[in-house]
């Protein structure tokens, strides 16, 4: 018997169990299964909350078809909450080890529960041999992708993993499914990538809707939204604080000039405590 928790943050949703008191194995095939909307539990992945030598905790991240990422932002958040409201710290600044670093975490509690978290993502990088992209570009914002006759334009970041982020005309309309599969295994993309398609509102305010590696298209994406902000500034499109909204709700984004790190600030919700038998 598995105890979890199932918890979402914006709608990307995960399944989140404790590895620091109960022993896990399997854990692609187990992420596969919880990930299930029919037979399973129904989420986007499965998220561990581990102990760590470096860190207050570890996080690692599961997508649905059962392969290890390097980070979620809207996970990561939740792995905050987690650890707080179930009494595993009583600390409001916490580092998490992921496969892209260590994070920093400031949660914001209310009568004694997380509500938002505001997440030190790091710097991003650019360099398209770190994201990886093919292209001899540094950095990567023109890289041209024709997709059945429609050409896109991408910037392309990494968050601690890869996105490549274009522009189009209206997010409710665009088939996101159409060519976010096809993208997500192009050939520039050796590690397959998250794509985000944003529509420019005006300097602080961006709509996304994003197409993720291993899962397909998500109500949010943390580390998506980061990038999509630094591929817009980058591209002279907003100023460096924005509001993303996304289909399950709004981040706000800011890309600190005196640091070059991105911080990200949304909420973590639970939704159910269950057990798998």
């Amino acid at each position: 018997m598995i105890k979890f928790t199932k918890m979402q943050g914006l709608g990307n949703d995960y399944v989140y169990i404790d590895a620091i008191h109960q022993n896990i194995e399997n854990e692609s095939t187990l992420a596969q299964f919880v990930s299930n909307r029919n037979f399973g539990v129904g989420s986007d992945g499965l998220i561990l909350i581990c102990k760590s030598d470096v860190a207050d905790f570890k996080m690692r991240m599961f997508n649905s078809d059962g392969t290890e990422a390097e980070m979620c932002g809207n996970g990561i958040r939740c792995v905050g909450k987690f650890v707080y409201d179930k009494g595993f710290t009583s600390k409001t600044q916490i580092t998490i080890e992921t496969l892209a670093g260590i994070k920093k975490l400031e949660l914001n509690t209310k009568e004694g529960k997380v509500e938002t978290v505001k997440v030190d993502m790091g710097m991003p990088i650019l360099k398209p041999e770190e994201i990886p992209v093919i292209s001899k570009e540094n950095p990567v914002k023109n890289l041209k992708i024709e997709v059945d006759e429609k050409e896109f334009i991408f910037t392309c970041v990494s968050m601690g993993n890869p996105h490549a982020v274009t522009v189009v005309d209206n997010t409710e309309k665009f088939d996101v499914e159409k060519y976010g599969k096809v993208l997500e295994i192009n050939k520039f993309f050796p590690k397959r990538i998250n794509v985000e398609f944003i529509q420019l509102i005006d300097k602080n305010n961006i709509k996304m809707r994003v197409w993720e590696r291993g899962a397909g298209e998500t109500l949010a994406c943390g580390t998506g939204a980061c990038a999509s902000v630094v591929a817009c500034v980058l591209n002279k499109f907003t100023d460096r604080n924005v509001i993303v909204q996304l289909l399950g709700g709004k981040l706000e984004i800011e890309w600190n000039e005196k640091d070059n790190h991105i911080y990200m600030t949304g909420p973590a919700v639970t939704v159910f405590e269950g057990e798998l038998l």
